[in-house]
């Protein structure tokens, strides 16, 4: 599989955004990056001790919380509109187990409201592990500030961000 550079989420102009999944500012998150893959967006993860629930074996939640991760931003990459999980449904095929390397790939499908979005995760041999669909709403962020922690300044800055169109497709997220 052919490795890009990361992929920069609207969020990181935001200096400290606290995101659980992808910011790198929250100590206890998941911290995960993105990067384009053919079929939409991925993400490299191992996660370690702090995150299992069997001894060994990662939370089955975390595993969820992944794939509506690279789901949600993938979204918000190729279609330049942040949008809250409405429903999702994870299979779990086989337990992840700690300390070990996976990747999560993410896709759209269809083009009608809601956007419906499903992900893989896949271990090191490219075995299917888990898998997740499920579908968002599309926002406007000034519709939504009475649920948000913005700022004025930082709703200007996110919807700067998911606007610059030259940003954004430089990625290679289509």
């Amino acid at each position: 599989m052919e490795r890009h550079g990361p992929v920069q989420v609207p969020w990181s102009v935001i200096p400290d955004y606290h995101c659980f999944g992808c910011s790198p500012h929250n100590a206890s998150g998941l911290r995960l990056s993105f990067e384009p893959h053919a079929d939409g967006l991925q993400a490299r993860f191992r996660l370690g001790r702090s995150f299992e629930s069997y001894p060994g074996v990662v939370h089955g939640g975390l595993i969820g919380v992944i794939c509506d991760e690279v789901m949600g931003n993938l979204i918000v990459l190729a279609r330049h509109h942040p949008a809250f999980t409405v429903s999702q449904r994870t299979r779990f095929i086989t337990p992840l187990l700690v300390d070990h390397e996976y990747h999560c790939v993410a896709t759209l499908s269809g083009t009608k409201l809601p956007i419906l979005a499903s992900a893989e995760i896949l271990d090191d041999d490219g075995t299917v592990c888990a898998t997740s669909s499920a579908a968002y709403q599309p926002f406007e962020f000034d519709a939504v500030r009475h649920q948000l922690t913005l700022g004025d300044d930082e709703v200007a800055l996110l919807t700067h961000a998911l606007t610059t169109a030259n940003a954004l497709s430089s990625n290679g997220v289509q």
